[in-house]
């Protein structure tokens, strides 16, 4: 995305062996989420260590950020979910760290944004979170449940845009659940995966609500893939995510 906009320079590391590896046997969501920041850290000192006369860091931290890490920070709050770029970064680091987004919620980082001309699909695009789809598989992470997460949520993304309907809610993913169902195709039975379907609407991504989607939308995003050749059952969850504090965690899973 950023290639395609500005033109950059992207630099591409293939660390899913190192990160799976390091993940491998753990199953706590918040345990996972240490390792992948560790992980992170120790792949991004090595790659910046090849690179010449780089002085600063930028990071796209926000404030729903540090108030959810914020234990790890001053150990005086309940932690949320920790995030690597907020106090993960090794002290030994020589660059500068740039954070300009750091006191800001997300929709005002996005009207912020739109003020300087950056391209909407970039702005309004749904989150992903930063340990990526190792806290959306729950239980323990393998190379087999994030391939078919990807295959899953990439379904899921491509009928809200068919249906309209992506830009109408605020986040929509898939998460691998680590049980197997049965089904039926044709005079066969089935039995496979299930990934439950999420879609929520907020508008500070610190409350967040589940979104009021059509009905004849839900039937059929909520099919069985294997027409589609996907090993997979959906299962549509309307949960919300909020908690005691103002603007308090919206969920990533």
């Amino acid at each position: 995305m950023f290639g395609d906009h500005f033109g950059l320079n992207i630099v591409h590391v293939e660390g899913e062996k190192r990160f799976l590896d390091a993940l491998a046997g753990e199953n706590d969501p918040e345990a996972k989420r240490k390792i992948i920041g560790r992980v992170f850290v120790e792949v991004f000192d090595e790659e910046a260590l090849k690179l010449e006369d780089v002085k600063w860091l930028a990071q796209g931290t926000i404030y729903p950020d540090v108030i959810e890490s914020a234990a790890s920070a001053t150990g005086k709050a309940h932690v949320i979910k920790s995030h690597h770029n907020v106090g993960g970064l090794p002290k030994e680091m020589k660059m500068g760290l740039v954070e300009p987004l750091r006191e800001l919620f997300k929709d005002e980082v996005r009207k912020i944004g739109l003020e300087l001309g950056l391209p909407y699909d970039m702005l309004y695009r749904h989150p992903f979170p930063g340990p990526g789809l190792g806290v959306r598989v729950l239980g323990e992470v393998k190379k087999e449940y994030c391939d078919l997460l990807r295959r899953a949520d990439a379904i899921f993304i491509e009928e809200l845009h068919k249906a309209d309907l992506y830009n109408k809610v605020s986040q929509a993913f898939t998460v691998f659940l680590p049980v197997r169902s049965v089904g039926v195709m044709g005079d066969g039975r089935k039995y496979d995966w299930v990934v439950s379907l999420r879609a929520v609407e907020t508008i500070d991504f610190m409350t967040a609500h589940w979104a009021h989607l059509p009905y004849d939308f839900l039937g059929r995003v909520s099919k069985p893939h294997h027409q589609r050749s996907e090993q997979h059952f959906p299962a549509w969850f309307m949960t919300s995510a909020a908690s005691h504090r103002q603007r308090s965690s919206g969920n990533d899973v």
